[in-house]
């Protein structure tokens, strides 16, 4: 691959990710404005001919790493595992 299809290819590549920002903001706000008639209707749950919606709350446990590295450290370095990932990015 030459530099200018490489240039075009990164051009084009750059406006979709554009693009794609846009459609999450408006995906955003339509999801934000469902959202706020399910609270003024005081429900988790939506449905429709074609569609559910549920917006619930939802518990998880997480374990506090910040926490147990320094009551823990041993331990912790013990399991800890280091990976390597290669990070794709446009400047």
């Amino acid at each position: 691959m030459g530099n200018i299809e490489l240039d075009s290819k990164i051009k084009e590549l750059r406006e979709l990710r554009r693009m794609a920002e846009e459609l999450q903001g408006e995906i955003d706000s339509l999801q934000d404005s469902i959202k706020a008639e399910m609270t003024a209707r005081e429900v988790d749950t939506i449905a429709g001919s074609d569609y559910k919606i549920t917006w619930k709350s939802v518990t998880s446990s997480r374990l506090d790493t910040a926490a147990l590295k320094k009551a823990m450290p041993d331990v912790v370095e013990r399991f800890t595992k280091t990976t390597t990932n290669r990070r794709f990015l446009i400047a």
